[in-house]
């Protein structure tokens, strides 16, 4: 796996960077039933592509649009990802880049359909030259963005009753975790780490979203609050334990093997809360950087690991 930076993260989630309970239902990284396939009717339309057939080669070069297409039922019709889309592990991984999208090997996989992230290297108009179909999925800043590209690449790829039943899931789901948060008297504080180098996200993210959903407060907001850092400042550790957080959530476990041990080992740290009360939460890397459905199961982990204090 790359060693994602602050850039990376603002490229692709802008992100963010679950250690999840064995009895977790995680209903939303299985396809619908049903199918919409045989019914849908083309072409379709979204934003400026149309479609005129059903793709059956779909070609991914977004982490989370492969996780996305999976669970509407479109996996059969995908044929290549990129290099990071690990996840379903059944995914077609390829060495494509989605980070250095080259035009000559995409079109080498004759593709009727790209999904891409972002325009790097102009990739869209390469492959809109060479008469290749694209769709992006640029990071998400919302849920809604995330449920809209969903149900988008439900349209394009002929499973729209499915995206539909996925989103539902998404919103019922998370309904469901929010409705069930304790009353506090004062809000739980935290630091969601997306490297040892002490990047972070603050609440204006899509993952501080997700935390200020669970009831949490960020300690970097206010190394942010000009919006300079683009929600990704840097803090320093001399920030993070004055601001003495209750939480410590770990986005690097994977590509940098932090632990709650390393953290406890830093200068200064074993006297923080979080780390005396052995709340350094080990969150999963790609979960936590990605916009697809799975993230239910990390806002999951955020509420339940911020349970098992008392109100």
């Amino acid at each position: 796996m790359l060693r994602r930076t602050p850039r990376f993260f603002a490229a692709t989630l802008a992100v963010a960077a679950l250690a999840l309970g064995a009895c977790a239902e995680k209903t939303t990284d299985t396809p619908a039933a049903g199918g919409s396939s045989a019914a849908a009717a083309y072409p379709v339309t979204v934003g400026k592509l149309t479609l005129d057939k059903r793709p059956e080669k779909i070609v991914s070069l977004s982490a989370s649009a492969t996780e996305m297409l999976f669970a509407i039922g479109a996996g059969p019709q995908v044929t290549a990802v990129d290099d990071n889309s690990n996840y379903p592990p059944d995914a077609p991984k390829t060495d494509l880049s989605g980070f250095s999208p080259n035009a000559e090997a995409i079109a080498g996989k004759s593709p009727d359909l790209v999904v891409l992230s972002d325009d790097r290297n102009k990739i869209v108009e390469q492959l809109t030259t060479l008469k290749i179909p694209v769709y992006l999925t640029p990071a998400a800043t919302t849920l809604d963005d995330s449920y809209r590209q969903i149900t988008e690449l439900g349209t394009l790829t002929g499973h729209a009753d499915e995206a539909a039943d996925v989103t539902k899931r998404m919103k019922d789901d998370i309904a469901k975790l929010v409705a069930g948060l304790p009353q506090r008297a004062e809000k739980l504080t935290y630091y969601h780490e997306l490297g040892p180098e002490l990047y972070t996200a603050t609440s204006k993210t899509f993952i501080g979203s997700l935390y200020t959903m669970a009831g949490l407060e960020n300690i970097a907001d206010p190394a942010d609050a000009d919006g300079k850092n683009g929600g990704y400042p840097q803090l320093s550790q001399e920030v993070i334990v004055k601001a003495d957080p209750d939480f410590v959530f770990l986005a690097d476990t994977k590509c940098c093997q932090q632990s709650a041990d390393t953290v406890k080992a830093r200068a200064g740290w074993a006297g923080i809360t979080a780390v005396k009360n052995n709340q350094v939460v080990a969150l999963d890397d790609d979960v936590a950087s990605r916009w697809g459905p799975r993230v239910v199961d990390l806002l999951r982990a955020i509420i339940d690991a911020a349970a098992k204090v008392p109100a």
